[in-house]
C-alpha cells in the first residue's frame, strides 16, 4: 500500500521533485484566507487571501528560499507549514505524516523536529525571562537532558551564534535587535530539528554580521543534516544560501527553480523585474550598462485580486488571455517551473493574442549610462572627429559668448557713468559733514578747552546782531559761502 501511494504521488509531481521519492515536506494546494467581519452580528463580508493555493516540496538537506514583495504571503506560508496557523484548505505533509489539521497534542511530538525563527526579534522573546530561560525552554518542554547539563548546552549555543556565555543571566531588553535575533536562532537550533523555517533571519543584523550568521547556518546544516526554508527580501542572501528559490506574488508561487537557472535566465516577468533591482557590488562591472525595470502602480489588494494572472495589471507582456485565464505552475524544462502565458526565454503559449492597452504603460525602464560612455561623451573632439553637431555646438557657444560680452560691456559703461555722476555729490556731502561737525573739547588739553570757551562767547555776542536769525548765516567758526558753494539745499 505504501509503495502504491508513493507512485501515485510521484506521478503528479514535476520532474525536479521526483529525484527524492520521499521529500521531507510536501505542500499541496495550501490556502489561508483571513475572514473580514462587520456589523453587530459579525457576519463575514469578505476575506484576505493571504495564501491562495500553492504547491511545492522540500527535499531532505536542501535549502528552499522564498522571495517576493511585502504582503505576498511569505510569512503566512511559513507559519502554515509549521502549523502555527490553521490552514483554510490544502494539505501539508511532514516526513510522511499529514499534519494539516493536527491539534496541540498531536503536534507536540513533532515540535522537536520543526522549529521556526521569527521575523520580529522584539516580539518573539519574553521580556520577563532571562536568555538562559528562553533558550533552555525547548529542553524543558520536550524533556530532553543534554550531556553536561542544560546550562552548559545553552552557553555552547550562545557561543555558536556569536554571543558570550556571560549573557546567560541577562534579559532581552539589554540586547540590540541583532543580538535578539541571534537568541532566537539559538533557541530554534537547541533540539537539532530536521526542518527550520527562518523568516527574515538576518534582516535585523549588520552586513558584517549577516555573513557570520549565514555561514553558521550552512555549517550547522552540514553538521546536523538540517533542512531550511528561508524567507527573505534580500536576493543576494537568498542566492548565497539557497539550493532552489520560489518567487511569490500575491499569494501565489509564480516561479520555482534552482538558484543558477533563476539568476541566469529568469522566465517570469515579475522575477525579471525583481532581479533588475539587485545592485551588483563588483567594481569590475561598474562600467557595464544595466537597465532597471520600474513597475508602475501598486500591488493589488489580496481581498479582491485581479482575475486571470494576478500580475497582468503590472506586466508589460499582458494579453487578453492573461486577463481571463490563470496560468498554472508548469515545468517548462527540467528543474524550472513558471506560471506565465508568455514566459521569458521559452515558447510563448499565446503568441498571436491581443496585447492589453494597459501593458504599454506598465513599466518604466531606467538605463544607467556606463562610466566609459560618460568619459567618451566628455572627451574633447580631435581634428579628425569634428562633426556637424560639434560645429552647431561651437556656433551656439560663440553666439552666447558674444552676447554675454556685449551685455557685460554695456553694464560696465552704465556703472562707470553712475559712479562718475555720484562722485561730486558725495564730495559735497562729505564737505558739509565736515563743516557741520563741532569740535569737542578734550579734558587733557586745557589750552584747547579755553580757546573753545572764548569762541563760544564770541558766537553768542554775534547772534544779537541783525541777520543772526537768517538760516543761511553761520557763526564765526564757519567762513561765508561763495556763489560756487550753492548746493541743492
Amino acid at each position: 500500500m505504501t509503495d502504491t501511494k508513493k507512485t501515485a504521488d510521484d506521478v503528479s509531481l514535476p520532474e525536479q521533485a521526483t529525484e527524492s521519492p520521499e521529500p521531507l515536506l510536501r505542500v499541496q494546494g495550501l490556502v489561508k484566507h483571513f475572514p473580514i467581519k462587520k456589523g453587530l452580528l459579525q457576519r463575514q463580508v469578505g476575506a484576505v487571501k493571504a495564501v491562495d493555493g500553492i504547491d511545492f516540496d522540500v527535499r531532505r538537506g536542501e535549502t528552499l528560499g522564498v522571495v517576493g514583495e511585502s504582503g505576498c504571503g511569505k510569512s503566512t506560508m511559513g507559519r502554515l507549514i509549521t502549523r502555527l496557523l490553521e490552514p483554510t484548505g490544502g494539505k501539508v505533509e511532514f516526513d510522511g505524516t499529514d499534519i494539516t489539521h493536527l491539534g496541540t497534542g498531536g503536534m507536540r511530538p513533532l515540535r522537536r523536529d520543526v522549529q521556526m525563527i521569527f521575523q520580529d526579534p522584539y516580539g518573539s522573546l519574553n521580556p520577563r525571562h532571562t536568555v538562559g530561560s528562553i533558550v533552555s525552554a525547548p529542553f524543558r518542554l520536550q524533556g530532553v537532558e543534554p550531556e553536561g547539563g542544560i546550562k552548559k548546552e545553552v552557553q555552547h549555543l550562545l557561543e555558536l551564534v556569536g554571543l558570550s556565555p556571560e549573557h546567560y543571566n541577562r534579559y532581552p531588553h539589554e540586547f540590540s535587535g541583532g543580538q535578539r535575533q541571534r537568541i532566537g536562532i539559538a533557541r530554534a537550533l537547541a533540539l537539532k530539528p530536521k526542518l527550520v523555517v527562518a523568516d527574515e533571519p538576518v534582516s535585523a543584523l549588520d552586513v558584517s554580521i549577516q555573513a557570520q550568521v549565514v555561514n553558521l547556518l550552512d555549517d550547522l546544516q552540514d553538521e546536523l543534516g538540517l533542512t531550511y526554508v528561508i524567507i527573505a527580501h534580500d536576493l543576494s542572501v537568498i542566492r548565497h544560501v539557497s539550493d532552489r528559490i520560489a518567487v511569490m506574488y500575491l499569494g501565489k508561487i509564480v516561479e520555482l527553480t534552482d538558484r543558477k537557472s533563476l539568476y541566469e535566465a529568469p522566465m517570469h516577468p515579475y522575477t525579471k523585474a525583481l532581479l533588475s533591482a539587485v545592485p551588483v557590488p563588483d567594481p569590475r562591472r561598474s562600467g557595464a550598462k544595466s537597465d532597471r525595470i520600474l513597475l508602475k502602480g501598486d500591488v493589488p489588494s489580496p481581498i479582491s485580486p485581479p482575475s486571470g494572472c494576478r500580475f497582468h495589471t503590472r506586466c508589460w507582456k499582458a494579453t487578453e488571455i492573461c486577463k481571463t485565464q490563470e496560468p498554472p505552475l508548469l515545468a517548462l524544462k527540467t528543474g524550472h517551473q513558471v506560471a506565465c502565458h508568455h514566459p521569458e526565454n521559452a515558447e510563448d503559449q499565446a503568441p498571436d493574442d491581443v496585447v492589453l492597452l494597459s501593458a504599454r504603460e506598465a513599466i518604466e525602464i531606467v538605463s544607467a549610462t556606463p562610466k566609459s560612455a560618460e568619459a567618451e561623451v566628455a572627451a574633447p573632439l580631435t581634428k579628425g572627429e569634428v562633426t556637424q553637431d560639434a560645429v552647431v555646438l561651437a556656433e551656439a557657444e560663440a553666439t552666447e559668448a558674444e552676447a554675454g560680452g556685449k551685455a557685460e560691456a554695456e553694464g560696465q559703461d552704465a556703472a562707470d557713468a553712475k559712479v562718475a555722476e555720484s562722485e561730486p555729490a558725495a564730495a559735497e556731502a562729505q564737505a558739509d559733514a565736515d563743516e557741520a561737525e563741532p569740535a569737542e573739547p578734550e579734558a587733557d588739553e586745557p589750552e584747547a578747552a579755553e580757546e573753545a570757551t572764548t569762541e563760544a562767547e564770541a558766537t553768542t555776542a554775534d547772534s544779537d546782531e541783525p541777520g543772526a536769525d537768517d538760516p543761511g548765516a553761520e557763526g564765526d567758526s564757519a567762513p561765508p559761502r561763495t556763489s560756487g558753494d550753492i548746493t541743492k539745499e
